[in-house]
């Protein structure tokens, strides 16, 4: 059930009847017309844009719209009123009914109730950490890791077809400056002193990767030239990295559908079949390239390359993808990549970046346009960094991994809920503080601890219903007597349920899941309002004297909890049952 929804159906339909009474004219597209709440909640429960939008096509007032709309709505038995303000907007307000019949679908429904058929059984690819095979992670991938698998998850609610996905970054350098640091291990695992050269990775986790080298080779790789043990040390050392990494994910709650490889492109035809794709296509060129912003033409040695015509998708230049040598560039591989996505089927690709990433955006946009021609469409969202705080300060860097707080070290310290949902706090293109100190207070402050305090309230309600005799069940609290609902504190924390669906659609179609968590703030707050006031006035209290009474206040409690665990179940976020 989405009450908005079934409004906004309501006012096609008056909209359309009043075309074909002649008071509009024919044909006017209603594709815009929008019914949402008012950003003012003195000005009702519902606010329609219908006569604003239709206005200038019909070549009538905004208010003459609105007023005639506003009559034939009225007729509507689940209409309480309808208000013309201002220019034209209308306002409604719906019988308390309607909002009680909502309590009721929520129970039926469940954790279903939110669900949408938005995505059509579209395919998407969600690809996110993707982080280089050379370390545990650390915190900034654990929000790219966190927004990835919040947006799948949300996807996935919304009625699409999800794929999680993760690209290994094991074709380029970094995996050679991997295999180096690791033999340097292998070799103090024999006793002898590590050299530990300016541009290794001095991390202590590759203690273990010597030392398993050592097992597998015994001293036979000792003294040897790179030559000899590069290759082989560089698949053993990525294979390690990457099982950590696995751990890593796992530890937070993270499980990818797909692992892929930058290193299987090569060698296999897969980046010679894309660029000739964009050849065939008219988009592949032999030129040379302007000098970059800030670079003298003097300082800037023109080279015919192998460009690929960007600039014909929205980009600022065309892009190189062979070098005048004849080796790819690091650009090549990432097309092959993304057309291996378009052939696989995807409807949507979504890429979730490091902010470093954004000079990329533009580039990659294009040549999935190109790829697909214009079927696919790819969004990018760039993650911004994370500061973590401590009584004000800065926390210091991970000993183990040499130069950055890895993500085991923020799970041991705070656990993987909190962190998920901190992380989402924020939208994903803005910088984060984790502060230790807030994430742990018990306040109103700690929206983890104030949406989990809800549901654990929730459960204690529910404890105390059933010890008083009450059936709690869903099936019994659904077939209570709704009406007594009747107060505004009551109806308020209704209306916030009813904006449930439309949140996930909202949230959906703008791959933002940080909506959710906000969302599920919101609602929390008027709960525990709703709590409060029961304080003040016993006719607001959960239990009461009366069996009936006691079972529709009962169900609106229970309703709130399937919501609140179903938004935590899209963020990854176990529900706290009590709290002690």
């Amino acid at each position: 059930m989405n009450l908005f929804a079934d409004i906004r159906e309501l006012v096609v339909a008056e909209l359309q009847g009043l075309m074909a009474s002649g008071v509009l004219p024919a044909g006017l597209d209603l594709a815009a017309v929008a019914v949402e709440p008012p950003r003012d909640q003195g000005h009702g429960e519902m606010a329609t844009n219908a006569a604003m939008v239709l206005a200038k096509p019909a070549g009538m007032a905004p208010r003459a719209i609105a007023d005639a709309l506003a009559a034939r709505l009225m007729a509507d038995p689940r209409v309480a009123g309808a208000d013309v303000a201002g220019p034209g907007f209308l306002n409604l307000r719906l019988e308390p009914a309607a909002w009680q019949g909502l309590v009721r679908a929520v129970l039926e429904q469940g954790t279903g109730y939110g669900r949408s058929s938005l995505g059509q059984g579209r395919k998407v690819n969600v690809e996110f950490v993707s982080a280089n095979p050379t370390g545990p992670m650390h915190v900034a991938h654990a929000r790219g890791a966190v927004v990835g698998d919040a947006l799948a998850a949300l996807l996935a609610y919304a009625g699409f077809e999800v794929t999680r996905e993760y690209y290994i970054n094991d074709g380029g350098g970094q995996v050679d400056v991997l295999a180096r640091s690791a033999y340097e291990r292998y070799r103090e695992a024999h006793g002898l002193s590590p050299e530990i050269a300016e541009g290794l990775y001095p991390g202590d986790y590759l203690i273990p990767v010597g030392e398993a080298l050592k097992a597998k080779h015994g001293d036979s790789l000792l003294d040897q030239p790179e030559s000899v043990w590069l290759a082989d040390v560089r698949v053993f050392s990525t294979d390690m990295m990457m099982e950590m990494i696995r751990g890593d994910l796992a530890a937070l709650g993270v499980k990818m559908d797909v692992y892929s490889s930058e290193k299987a492109l090569y060698g296999t035809g897969q980046i010679e079949a894309a660029i000739e794709r964009l050849r065939k296509l008219g988009l592949i060129y032999q030129g040379t390239l302007e000098p970059p912003k800030g670079k003298a033409p003097e300082d800037w040695e023109a080279r015919e390359q192998t460009l690929f015509r960007s600039t014909e998708f929205g980009d600022d230049q065309d892009r190189p993808v062979q070098k005048s040598d004849g080796s790819w560039t690091y650009f090549a591989p990432d097309i092959a990549y993304h057309y291996n996505k378009v052939q696989r089927g995807f409807d949507e690709l979504i890429n979730i970046f490091g902010a470093d990433h954004s000079g990329y955006v533009k580039r990659l946009k294009a040549v999935v346009s190109a790829l697909s021609e214009n079927r696919v469409t790819l969004d990018i969202k760039l993650i911004q960094l994370v500061k973590l705080l401590k009584g004000g300060q800065i926390v210091k860097m991970s000993k183990r991994a040499g130069t950055f707080v890895t993500l085991r070290d923020l799970i041991e310290e705070v656990g993987p809920d909190v962190v998920r949902f901190v992380m989402l706090t924020r939208k994903n293109d803005v910088a984060l503080d984790f502060d230790f100190d807030k994430v742990t207070e018990q306040s109103k402050d700690n929206p983890v601890f104030y949406v989990q305090y809800a549901n654990a309230r929730i459960n204690s309600i529910l404890r105390k219903a059933r010890d008083a005799g009450l059936d709690v069940s869903d099936a019994s609290l659904s077939a209570s007597h709704l009406t007594h609902l009747g107060h505004e504190a009551e109806l308020e924390v209704i209306r916030k349920l009813g904006e449930w669906p439309r949140l996930v659609e909202i949230a959906a179609k703008g791959h933002e899941p940080h909506r959710v968590a906000f969302y599920l703030y919101e609602l929390a707050s008027d709960f525990h309002g709703l709590w409060n006031k029961g304080n003040d006035d016993d006719s607001l209290r959960f239990i009461q004297g009366d069996t009936a009474i006691s079972a529709a206040k009962i169900a609106l409690v229970r309703a709130v909890g399937v919501v609140i665990c179903a938004g935590l179940g899209i963020l990854g976020v176990t529900p706290v049952e009590e709290m002690r």
